[in-house]
């Protein structure tokens, strides 16, 4: 995040203002930074029965769809790394 402001100072209390800004300015961002950490590990509450259900219905239905796939591409390119690779002329 650095930048490339090439600012003179004219006396050791410009580079000190402009310490204690930045200081400021960290300490700000500082804080933002930890409230979004924190926010990344918030517990959820306990699924309802209804909820469990439907997420391992969604979950079973994603397992399916990706099965299905890989079994396309494997019929298709006969080998998985096939599919990734660059086809001649």
């Amino acid at each position: 995040m650095a930048t490339n402001n090439q600012q003179s100072y004219r006396s050791l209390e410009e580079i000190r203002q402009r310490k204690n800004e930045l200081r400021i300015q960290l300490d700000r961002d500082s804080q933002k930074i930890n409230k979004l950490w924190s926010g990344v590990f918030v517990k959820r509450d306990e699924a309802t029965k209804g909820e469990f259900i439907a997420n391992v219905i969604s979950n079973g239905a994603l397992a399916i769809d990706a099965f299905l796939m890989m079994r396309k591409l494997h019929k298709s390119y006969n080998t998985f790394s096939g599919f990734f690779k660059r086809k001649k002329g």
